[in-house]
């Protein structure tokens, strides 16, 4: 059913948790099939990989590459793009499997356009138990419904036969999400009730004011179409 697509560079310490989440929706037969698409990690990531038995591709480091090369192996009539430091929260593949169901009868899906062209994204979240991520929660939620625009961070699922009639991922160094998104457009864009809990170590290292500060500076460099050599030295 869905085929799951992860891009990963050195990410040995969060891929075991993100992959745990696969597990009983993989069981279930939800899940088809996990792709590892590595940018040569120089850690344990593709070993980890290897050996929770999902098919891995190694090539040049880059998010918008290693999403383009590993949709090229999906076999699953539905993609789900997940980030390597992102743990789906439990019971997610219950609301996507029936969700799914639904569609692929063909019975009409409340927000979701009647010829099944969308895309899907979680609710996003944090591993942070502080006020500052909570607070951080709620204005993405605001973002997302006053813009649904939501971000790579909080995963993405999409038919294949559209995401490729979008002209997928494009092979960019940053915001390959956003462009994604912006293409598929708002009207086709549908939040799940699940979340996607995400790691917080870049706020915390960074802050949760000076992050999202500069973020959102990346973002308005990128709306100016600032080359993308520029906004990743400034991502960081």
């Amino acid at each position: 059913m869905i085929s799951v697509i992860i891009p990963t560079l050195n990410a040995e310490e969060t891929l075991p948790h993100t992959l745990s989440a696969l597990v009983t929706p993989l069981v279930k037969g939800v899940v088809r099939q996990v792709v590892i698409s590595d940018g040569g990690s120089s850690d344990q990531t593709v070993s980890i990989a290897e050996a929770a038995g999902a098919t891995v591709i190694v090539g040049p480091k880059g998010r918008g590459r290693q999403l383009v090369a590993g949709a090229a192996l999906a076999k699953g009539p539905w993609l789900l793009f997940l980030h390597a430091d992102t743990v789906l929260s439990s019971g997610w593949h219950d609301e996507v499997g029936a969700l799914i169901e639904r569609i692929e009868r063909g019975t009409p899906v409340r927000g979701i356009p009647a010829d099944g062209r969308f895309a899907a994204a979680f609710r996003f979240g944090l591993d942070d138990v502080s006020w500052s991520a909570r607070i951080l929660e709620q204005i993405v939620a605001l973002r997302c419904r006053v813009l649904k625009l939501p971000y790579g961070d909080q995963a993405l699922l999409i038919p294949q036969n559209y995401y490729h009639s979008l002209g997928g991922y494009r092979e960019i160094d940053l915001m390959e999400d956003v462009d994604l998104v912006r293409r598929i457009g708002r009207r086709r864009i549908v939040l799940l009730r699940h979340h996607a809990i995400t790691s917080a170590r870049r706020y915390q290292h960074h802050g949760y004011i000076i992050r999202p500060l500069r973020n959102s500076f990346v973002m308005l460099l990128y709306l100016l179409r600032v080359p993308s050599r520029i906004l990743v030295r400034l991502y960081g």
